[in-house]
């Protein structure tokens, strides 16, 4: 596992930088995430705007103003803010805390802060200075939808943070109840589609606000959450950020911190041998002190969730059982001959969930991707995506752990609820918009 860039270069160049350990794996996937995301998006409203489908606005704009006091201000905050608490990773970060707890303490470096505040201050003023008239001028511009990429990539993440955080606490009600501030504010607990309605709410109003037609705008929307699904669920395996599957019973991990098959038996004696770990969430560290590493804590050994499935010999033992050492998550059992900030190993091996979400939405992304120009109604292509997504998540939860709800007899996550919705909305919509295509034509 690379819980962050130390551990890359550490282990494929050999050396020891401690100032990259600041840059988180997980974080480094989910911003090429939005990159690809942003590529794919406007290369497809491009597509639509050459068809006609989508047009520019016209929006008055003032050029050849000065940096007004607000700009200036605005730019020193943002500069001090990530020069405080970046330069402070490298600097001033102690050993025992991570970087995503040092980011929302109010620790940093105070003159890293007002040094980039201040260099940012005097940008936008020596940017705004080289475009100033004598007369500032009123200027019609036109403005197409690709032009707004930026924009709309900014209010998915802003937005599918704040759903993310929110559904996450939706399901973890009781943890929220005990301490809603710490939940709200802690780096971890992320809910995907908590994420995605609250985002595509956000975004929606903002193409209806900049007159951008919203069927066009989701149909190739639809196709870039596929793929930045695809790369961030890359970060959240290489890293180890919890988010994997049920145990696997075919596989332990044996003495050497390693996946072995599991002989008769043995894996009832690894649950044994581990049962603080199991029962009680907690176990000792390098000073012998309890510690608690997990809050996958069960009722008995015998409430442990697991499937056995051996691998079968054309793929490596590690696609269905990893026991994710190193993990970002501190989770697991100390490591034999193990000195780093991260050395804890899962004791039993588990399903490597993010990675089969990986594999399944990239081939999803392909699929549609060479689907696209074949589909003329518009709708069509998002309905599709909301199918398919529906199906990838609904299959990966026969793997995962997750709070269960009671409705009618069955016992369903969250993420299977919404599943089914996503599923039944997809297929309605489709018929929805075939329909009204063929009533207009």
């Amino acid at each position: 596992m690379y819980p962050n860039l130390y551990y890359v270069f550490k282990d494929w160049f050999g050396v020891q930088w401690n100032g990259l350990s600041f840059l988180n794996t997980f974080g480094l996937m989910v911003a090429m995430g939005f990159v690809a995301a942003a590529i794919v998006l406007s290369k497809e409203l491009q597509r639509k705007e050459k068809q006609g489908l989508l047009s520019p606005r016209e929006e008055m704009i003032t050029v050849g103003k000065p940096a007004s006091v607000s700009e200036l201000i605005i730019n020193a905050i943002a500069g001090f803010v990530f020069g405080y608490k970046l330069i402070g990773l490298f600097f001033n970060k102690p050993v025992d805390i991570n970087p995503q707890e040092y980011i929302f303490s109010s620790q940093g470096n105070l003159l890293g802060g007002l040094l980039l505040g201040g260099l940012l201050a005097w940008f936008k003023w020596y940017e705004k200075n080289k475009q100033k008239l004598k007369e500032p001028e009123r200027r019609n511009v036109r403005i197409w939808p690709h032009d707004r990429v930026g924009d709309i990539i900014i209010l998915g993440l802003i937005f599918g943070i704040i759903g993310a955080k929110l559904f996450d606490n939706f399901e973890n009600w009781d943890d929220f109840i005990k301490d809603p501030i710490g939940r709200l504010f802690s780096v971890s607990g992320l809910t995907f589609y908590g994420g995605l309605i609250v985002a595509a709410i956000a975004i929606c109003w903002y193409a209806a606000k900049k007159g951008i037609k919203i069927i066009h705008l989701v149909d190739a929307a639809g196709l870039a959450l596929l793929l930045a699904y695809a790369v961030g669920r890359i970060g959240c395996q290489v890293s180890g950020d919890g988010d994997w599957g049920i145990f696997n019973s075919a596989y332990i991990t044996n003495a050497d911190g390693k996946v072995a098959l599991a002989g008769p038996g043995e894996y009832q004696q690894n649950l044994e041998k581990n049962k603080a770990y199991f029962l009680s969430g907690q176990v000792y560290n390098k000073d012998s002190v309890l510690e608690q590493v997990t809050d996958r804590i069960y009722e008995s050994l015998d409430r442990v969730p697991h499937k056995s499935v051996k691998a079968p010999s054309f793929i490596p033992v590690w696609m269905v059982a990893y026991n994710y050492p190193n993990n970002v998550n501190k989770d697991g059992v100390l490591m034999p001959g193990c000195d780093d900030e991260h050395c804890r190993v899962l004791p039993q091996p588990v399903f490597p969930t993010p990675l089969y979400e990986t594999i399944a939405c990239t081939l999803l992304f392909i699929l549609l991707w060479s689907m696209r120009r074949k589909i003329k109604v518009p709708g069509v292509m998002f309905g599709l995506y909301l199918i398919v997504t529906g199906l990838e998540r609904f299959t990966v939860e026969l793997f995962r752990v997750n709070n269960k709800y009671s409705i009618f007899g069955f016992h369903p996550t969250q993420a299977e609820i919404i599943s089914v919705a996503l599923i039944l909305a997809g297929f309605i919509l489709i018929f929805i918009v075939k329909r009204k295509a063929k009533t207009s034509n």
